[in-house]
């Protein structure tokens, strides 16, 4: 079943035509835009088989809720999340040694659009999050996923301890990110079949998410802040998983 939605701006429109064109389904133009890249999208717009509507920027502005739209939003019928019982599927179509990542209530929808653009560049096969008390595909998610929602699928769970449950008996390890970790990312392996679990923006992991998970482990902060934004902080990990992957697992040497 798909799901209509506003999205806007050119990055994000631009991903829809590009990698999901069938489901563009109505576009809204600002009449008076003239830059190259907006013209250039344009014309890949004018090309596909819908109405193409050529607006002032005040109708822009009330169809996307005041947002910044770049002079251009289109109704997308994507896919929307998938649903829990459809995780089973997707495990049983995994290969050897797969990616999973989990994010704990983020509600932010910036740092979510940044998450799967970092997930989809890493190789995560799904990203999952609870359904309640976290952030859906909204057009915010699209901008800043910059094409990545059209790449990775999202899961959206009623009851994440028994998603993760049901993860670890389907053979995978699951590791939690938590400021209070006894050993770092570069002390563990990470090669092999792997859950990702990272917690909200101010909360981190909850304490039923955190005892889910085999094992927690912590970035180093060497400096004055002592936490990153959970967006950056998965990419820390994220790219230490591809880089043990790429490299193998070395034990870091014991401080004498």
């Amino acid at each position: 079943m798909t799901q209509n939605r506003i999205i806007h701006g050119l990055h994000s429109v631009r991903a829809a035509v590009r990698y999901d064109p069938t489901h563009v389904v109505e576009v809204w133009l600002d009449r008076q835009a003239r830059s190259g890249r907006w013209q250039a999208l344009r014309r890949q717009l004018e090309a596909l088989a819908c109405p193409v509507h050529l607006v002032d920027r005040r109708q822009l502005d009330r169809l996307t809720s005041g947002q910044v739209h770049q002079g251009v939003a289109i109704r997308y019928a994507g896919q929307p999340p998938r649903a829990e019982h459809e995780l089973e599927a997707l495990l049983s179509e995994l290969g050897p040694d797969p990616l999973l990542l989990v994010l704990d209530q983020v509600q932010d929808p910036h740092n979510l659009g940044a998450c799967l653009r970092t997930a989809a560049g890493a190789g995560v096969q799904a990203v999952i999050t609870p359904r309640d008390r976290a952030v859906g595909l909204t057009p915010t998610v699209y901008k800043a996923a910059t094409g990545a929602v059209q790449h990775i699928p999202l899961f959206q769970v009623t009851n994440l301890a028994r998603t993760l449950r049901k993860l670890r008996e389907a053979g995978m390890w699951l590791i939690g990110a938590a400021e209070q970790a006894d050993v770092t990312l570069y002390e563990v392996d990470l090669s092999g079949p792997l859950v990702l679990v990272m917690g909200a923006e101010e909360a981190g992991l909850r304490r039923l998410t955190r005892a889910c998970c085999d094992r927690l482990i912590r970035i180093p902060m060497l400096g004055a802040i002592d936490s990153l934004n959970v967006s950056v902080a998965t990419g820390v990990v994220l790219y230490e998983v591809v880089r043990q992957r790429m490299h193998g697992f070395t034990k870091p040497p014991l401080r004498e």
